[in-house]
């Protein structure tokens, strides 16, 4: 199952959710996560050079954080430029704050955000994600995206909270 499931992801190269895996295989979707989590710790142990990362429902194969520089190294002519010092102080705010309006955004860094959040919506790392329902005009709601997360090396928003400075560096934004 595990060889099968690493086949699949690999194939896709996207996010795939376990159901669907479960569906063509047979296997019931807990067996699905169980098969994913020892082919996670295989990688690992092995230390292969990708990764096995759950992303709420889905599953994905990741180039290993291990080899970071010399993948962008090797990739660098198709790395879009870095993100301006505007854009990550207004990514940070989401992060921590999601979901949040414009409003607040701007009301946090004291300027407005409008083509700074276009900037990181083309670039996948935030989206829509409803809107409020008790103030006029029903302001959007922004919040980041299973991309932004894959960039920062994350499985979970929750992460955040176990984040450490000195991993800056690894960041792929």
């Amino acid at each position: 199952m595990e060889s099968l499931i690493e086949a699949i992801l690999f194939a896709s190269g996207e996010p795939v959710k376990a159901e669907r895996i479960a569906d063509v295989t047979g296997a019931s979707v807990n067996e699905i996560f169980a098969a994913a989590q020892q082919l996670r710790d295989d990688l690992v142990f092995d230390k292969r050079g990708i990764r096995l990362v759950k992303l709420d429902d889905s599953l994905q194969l990741v180039s290993s954080p291990d080899y970071y520089e010399e993948i962008r190294k090797v990739l660098e002519t198709r790395k879009p430029p870095k993100l301006s010092p505007a854009a990550l102080e207004a990514l940070a705010i989401i992060a921590y704050e999601q979901p949040i309006t414009r409003a607040q955004i701007d009301a946090i860094r004291g300027v407005d955000s409008k083509y700074t959040l276009s900037t990181l919506m083309e670039r996948g790392l935030i989206e829509m994600r409803g809107r409020v329902e008790n103030v006029p005009g029903r302001p959007p709601l922004y919040c980041t995206t299973d991309m932004f997360l894959r960039s920062i090396g994350m499985e979970d928003i929750e992460q955040l909270k176990n984040y450490k400075p000195e991993e800056a560096e690894q960041l792929r934004l």
